[in-house]
C-alpha cells in the first residue's frame, strides 16, 4: 500500500528537470557547483513501505514503480514539456486513426539475463499483461484498448488497439509497461515478485523481506534516453533500498548517516530538516490525481448531489492543510494535480467550507430532523456514510488525522462518518463490490488520462478506478473524445469539462496535491524528478 494514497501507481520517467517544488542544497543538478560526477559507491536509501511484488507489469505500488525505474527501461521516455523522446525504440509512427503505433527497436540492448532485446520480447511483454492469469492491478489499465501486438521483424513491433488510444505513448514510458526479459518470465514462472530482470542501468540483486532491495550497476548500460544528464554506466555502484516504516526511526537514520537519503519526510519534521545543514530537502510535487475523499454515488443517500455536496462543503480543506501539514502540501481544487497537463485551473476557488450551504442542502434533500446525538435521520434513518480503510493507510502521512478531522467536520453538519477498518485484502473485496461509502487515495500520474480510469463508466473500482462509480454518458463522452484524439484543444476542453464535472457532482473532495517529501544527506548529488515526483538514481552521485 503506499504511503500517501490507498494505492500506489506508478507512472516513472527520467527527467532531468525537477518537477515544481522547493529545493535546498545540491540535490537537484548532476553536474554543477559541487563539480563533476564522481564514480563509485553504493547510496542507501530508506523508503517508508515495503511493496507486496516487485514485478511491474502486477504491482501497482509507488515502491515497486521507484526501485523498478532503474532496472527496467521503457520503449520511450518522456521529457518535462511532455514531448516524448526515444529509448528502446529509437523511432516511431502512430497510424492516422491512433489504432496502430509501429516502433523501430535499437539493436544494441540486451537484458541483465544476457538475452537481446526485439520485437518478440516486446510482444511477449504486452500480451502477458494482458493475459488475466498475470493479474495485472496498473499496467494492464494503462495499455487500454489492446488488441494485440505483431512482430513485422526482429526490430519491428506494430502494436495495436481496437479504437484510437492517443495516451498511449504516455503509458509506454512507464515502469508499469516497461520491458523486461521474456527469458526471465519462463525461468521464473510463479516467482515474478522476487525476479525482476530488465535492460537498466541497475541489477537487481536481492530481496530481504521487510528489510532491503539491492540493486548493483550495469556496467554495459550504453542505451539512456535523451531526458538523462549523462549516458553510459551509471555513476553509483549500486542502491540499496532499506523499509523504514517509522517516521523517527527513518529520520533519525538520515541525521545519524546510517543512510544517504529518504522518502517521505514527516510534515512536522520538515522545518528541522530543512534548517539543517547537513541536509537537503525537496520536494516534487506530483502529477496525476490528487490525494482526495471520494463518495460512492451508486449508494443510499449518496446518490443525491445534494447530500454529496452537502458533505464537500462541511470539510474544511484549509484547517486540514494547516493543522495536520503544517502548510507543507498545496490546497487541491480538482482531481488533476496542477502540473498535469490539462489541468482546468477554472475550478480553483469553485467551492469552499461553508456550514450554512451545507445544512441548507441537507434541509432541501428531507434531512431536516436531528437525533440526540444531533445526526440527521430520515424515515428513522441516520444519515451515515462509511469510510472504509486500513490501518497502514490511517498510519501513513497523518491520514487517520484526515480522518478524524473530515469526521469532526461533517458532524457539524449532522453527517456520521464510520471509519471502517478492515485488513488490506477485505479491502480490494470491499472495494471491488462497491460496499463503501467513502474511500480516499490519490494516483501518480504522467498523462490526463488519468482521470479516465476515476470517471469512466466502465472502468472498475479497484486499483483505483472510477472509487465514485460515475455512471454519466456525458462522462464517458468527454473522457473517451479527450483520449481519442491528438487535438490538443480538443484534450484541453474535454479534461476541463470533466474536472469541472466531477466538483459540480460532488463525486469527489479534492484535499491537497501529493508531493515527495525528499531528504538526503549532502554527500548525495544528481537525483532528478520523475512527473510521478518521485526520484530516479540514473544520474545520481556520491560525493
Amino acid at each position: 500500500m503506499r504511503g500517501r494514497t490507498a494505492w500506489p501507481l506508478a507512472a516513472f520517467l527520467i527527467v532531468t528537470a525537477l518537477v515544481a517544488g522547493c529545493s535546498a542544497g545540491s540535490g537537484g543538478s548532476p553536474e554543477g557547483e559541487d563539480g563533476p560526477p564522481v564514480a563509485g559507491g553504493t547510496l542507501r536509501f530508506a523508503l517508508p513501505s515495503e511493496p507486496s511484488c516487485l514485478d511491474p507489469g502486477v504491482s501497482p505500488a509507488d515502491a515497486t514503480a521507484l526501485i523498478d525505474r532503474g532496472v527496467v527501461d521503457s520503449l520511450v521516455a518522456q521529457g518535462s514539456d511532455n514531448t516524448f523522446q526515444p529509448w528502446l525504440a529509437s523511432s516511431w509512427t502512430v497510424s492516422p486513426d491512433l489504432t496502430r503505433y509501429t516502433f523501430t527497436l535499437r539493436e544494441d540492448v540486451t537484458f541483465h539475463d544476457g538475452t537481446k532485446l526485439d520485437a518478440t520480447a516486446v510482444k511477449a511483454n504486452f500480451d502477458r499483461i494482458v493475459d488475466p492469469n498475470t493479474k495485472s492491478q496498473w499496467a494492464a489499465t494503462l495499455i487500454g484498448p489492446y488488441r494485440g501486438s505483431t512482430v513485422l521483424d526482429a526490430r519491428t513491433v506494430e502494436v495495436a488497439f481496437t479504437e484510437p488510444f492517443q495516451p498511449f505513448l504516455a503509458a509506454a514510458s512507464t515502469t508499469a509497461l516497461g520491458i523486461q526479459s521474456p527469458k526471465n518470465f519462463a525461468d521464473n514462472a510463479g516467482k515474478l515478485c522476487d525476479h525482476v530482470v530488465g535492460s537498466g542501468p541497475f541489477r537487481f540483486t536481492g530481496h530481504i523481506a521487510q528489510q532491503s532491495v539491492t540493486l548493483e550497476k550495469n556496467p554495459d548500460y550504453a542505451w539512456a534516453p535523451p531526458t538523462a544528464a549523462h549516458t553510459g554506466p551509471a555513476h553509483l555502484d549500486g542502491v540499496e533500498f532499506r523499509f523504514i516504516p517509522e517516521n523517527s526511526t527513518r529520520i533519525g537514520a538520515l541525521t545519524s548517516e546510517q543512510i544517504d537519503g529518504l522518502l517521505s519526510v514527516p510534515a512536522r519534521d520538515v522545518a528541522d530538516l530543512r534548517d539543517d545543514p547537513a541536509i537537503d530537502y525537496t520536494r516534487y510535487d506530483a502529477q496525476g490525481s490528487v490525494y482526495a475523499l471520494y463518495i460512492n454515488t451508486q449508494r443510499g443517500p449518496w446518490r443525491d448531489q445534494r447530500v454529496r455536496q452537502a458533505l464537500q462543503q462541511s470539510t474544511d480543506v484549509d484547517a486540514i492543510l494547516s493543522s495536520i501539514y503544517f502548510g507543507n502540501y498545496a490546497r487541491a481544487w480538482s482531481i488533476l494535480t496542477p502540473s498535469t497537463q490539462f489541468y482546468n485551473p477554472a475550478v480553483e476557488n469553485s467551492w469552499r467550507t461553508d456550514l450554512t450551504a451545507a445544512n441548507r442542502l441537507l434541509d432541501e434533500a428531507g434531512w431536516q430532523q436531528r437525533d440526540a446525538q444531533g445526526y440527521r435521520v430520515k424515515d428513522g434513518t441516520r444519515l451515515t456514510a462509511t469510510w472504509t480503510t486500513t490501518k497502514a493507510q490511517d498510519e501513513s502521512n497523518y491520514r487517520g488525522l484526515v480522518g478524524q478531522a473530515i469526521v469532526a467536520s461533517a458532524k457539524q453538519a449532522g453527517i456520521e462518518i464510520v471509519r471502517n477498518n478492515v485488513q488490506t485484502g477485505q479491502l480490494f473485496q470491499l472495494v471491488a463490490a462497491g460496499d463503501y461509502d467513502l474511500f480516499d487515495t490519490s494516483w501518480s500520474s504522467n498523462s490526463p488520462d488519468i482521470i479516465r480510469s476515476f470517471l469512466h463508466s466502465t472502468a472498475k473500482p479497484m486499483a483505483g478506478q472510477n472509487i465514485s462509480w460515475v455512471n454519466d454518458p456525458q462522462v464517458d463522452a468527454w473522457v473517451t473524445g479527450a483520449a481519442r484524439t491528438t487535438d490538443t484543444e480538443v484534450q484541453r476542453r474535454d479534461y476541463a469539462d470533466a474536472q469541472k464535472w466531477a466538483i459540480d457532482q460532488a463525486v469527489v473532495i479534492p484535499v491537497f496535491v501529493p508531493a515527495s517529501q525528499v531528504a538526503t544527506g549532502q554527500r548525495v548529488h544528481g537525483i532528478a524528478a520523475a512527473p510521478s515526483s518521485y526520484p530516479v538514481f540514473y544520474d545520481a552521485w556520491l560525493s
